[in-house]
């Protein structure tokens, strides 16, 4: 931990050391097949997460994707390429359980936009809680296909992005309290409606830590942050927050342009919308992972879509 620390600590220091004027370009694009939605919706009434079509008792996915692919690129006065951020919602796991560190499909990415000339690539991930790159109804694409895919849709939005030489910034955050979970015997144990656990030994050693600390706490901190760049804004969320609750924000913002960023400053576990809970799933399951209560993601994004508020820059 401490090295990590160190390292970004110097990544920061570099970066300030290297500042210079630029320009700023703004893009985005719908993109449909690469990120899925991984929870399925089965005849009973329950759902499943990395459920299969392949399973005749599978009926329908429960919810959308976020398409959005946005770049925010940066070039010299000469038009010289300095660097891009990309934000897009999906999951980065396909070296699923096995216990090594891997930069995943952003890295190979990042890889492949350096290839396309952009010396520095960034990755914000959007509200990707529910969103996979493994497809319940067919084939998948690998890591590096994946991470080349998508610097590919980049490259195509580089052509024509909006180029500004001036932007305005503004940043605000807050943070909101957001209650536990009921610890209903059921939810403890397993036993709600859909529970799914991939492996039950970890839940049974694990889940008594949980509860210890929630008694202890009462409720979770979750800061939202909001940096906004004209019309833009990066908003910030704490959480694996399903795609249906970025999309509320986006619409919500409008004529904001926001940006949902999930996993960002902290991290309160995965949050479902409401109804998700009704239906189950692995991402709705009591855990260490998933222990706040139903309404949290509607509170941050009540949270968010007030800290933008109606001052924005439209162009």
């Amino acid at each position: 931990l401490d090295w990590l620390v160190e390292t970004v600590a110097e990544g920061v220091a570099q970066a300030c050391a290297a500042l210079q004027p630029c320009r700023l370009g703004f893009g985005h694009q719908a993109v449909f097949g690469l990120s899925h939605n991984r929870r399925v919706v089965m005849r009973d009434g329950t759902t499943r997460c990395h459920g299969s079509f392949t399973d005749p008792a599978a009926l329908h996915l429960e919810g959308p994707i976020d398409p959005e692919l946005a770049v925010i690129a940066a070039v010299a006065p000469d038009g010289r390429r300095l660097g891009a951020l990309v934000n897009f919602a999906c999951h980065p796991t396909h070296a699923g359980p096995d216990d090594f560190i891997t930069a995943g499909w952003p890295g190979a990415m990042v890889c492949a936009m350096q290839a396309h000339g952009w010396p520095v690539g960034l990755f914000l991930n959007g509200a990707a809680g529910n969103l996979h790159h493994s497809n319940p109804c067919g084939p998948s694409l690998d890591m590096e296909p994946l991470g080349q895919a998508l610097a590919e849709r980049v490259e195509d939005l580089a052509s024509n992005l909006d180029w500004r030489d001036e932007v305005k910034l503004a940043t605000r955050r807050t943070t909101i309290q957001l209650p536990y979970r009921g610890l209903s015997e059921a939810e403890l144990t397993g036993q709600v409606r859909g529970a799914q656990r991939f492996r039950p030994e970890l839940y049974a050693r694990v889940i008594p830590q949980v509860v210890e600390r929630i008694r202890q706490r009462g409720t979770q901190p979750a800061e939202i942050q909001v940096h906004q760049l004209d019309e833009y804004a990066l908003v910030s969320i704490p959480a694996e927050y399903f795609a249906e609750l970025g999309l509320r924000i986006k619409e919500e913002c409008h004529p904001c342009h926001a940006l949902v960023v999930g996993f960002a400053n902290g991290m309160v576990g995965y949050v479902p919308t409401r109804e998700a809970f009704q239906r189950g799933g692995y991402e709705t399951t009591f855990m260490a992972t998933s222990r706040m209560a139903y309404e949290s993601g509607d509170l941050l994004a009540d949270a968010a879509i007030a800290l933008i508020g109606e001052d924005v820059t439209v162009r």
